[in-house]
């Protein structure tokens, strides 16, 4: 059985995507410090202070013909080895030593994901149509430093 874990992170200091990957950064309640958000009606805030992604989705994607690569749908950070079908509001995740996640909704897909997806379709990871395949919002409940590679565990 494989160990779930950090595959990526990414920081945009201006927001927007695909955001550049860095090897570790602070995370804090309003988010991971040097991130800047570029609609903060849709993104950001407490409850939206993360966004995680499946690096497992991704590839699965890609194998339907999609371009999208990690970064690209502006997750702040990709994790592998979850069962990410389970994923979902309430669902608490381990992150390293000390940052702790809580799932709170599902990141609607929008136009500005679009060129990650075969013609366009960046409805491909809606919740609502394609449950399982969406992009998570998190809140943070304990703060703390990420690094790639950092172990990934469901607490709850």
């Amino acid at each position: 059985m494989s160990t779930a874990r950090v595959t990526r992170i990414g920081v945009a200091a201006r927001g927007g995507v695909p955001k550049p990957a860095v090897d570790a950064a602070e995370v804090k309640p309003a988010g991971i410090t040097g991130n800047a958000v570029a609609h903060p009606k849709i993104h950001g805030g407490p409850d939206r202070a993360l966004c995680l992604w499946s690096e497992d989705v991704i590839r699965a994607l890609q194998a339907e013909g999609h371009p999208v690569r990690p970064g690209d749908a502006g997750e702040n950070l990709t994790l592998a080895g979850l069962d990410w079908a389970a994923v979902g509001p309430g669902t608490v995740l381990a992150v390293g030593p000390a940052l702790r996640l809580e799932v709170t909704t599902p990141a609607a897909p929008c136009r500005q994901i679009a060129f990650a997806f075969a013609g366009g379709d960046s409805g491909r990871i809606s919740q609502q149509a394609y449950p399982g395949w969406a992009r998570w919002y998190a809140r943070v409940l304990a703060p703390g430093t990420v690094r790639t590679g950092d172990a990934v565990a469901v607490e709850r």
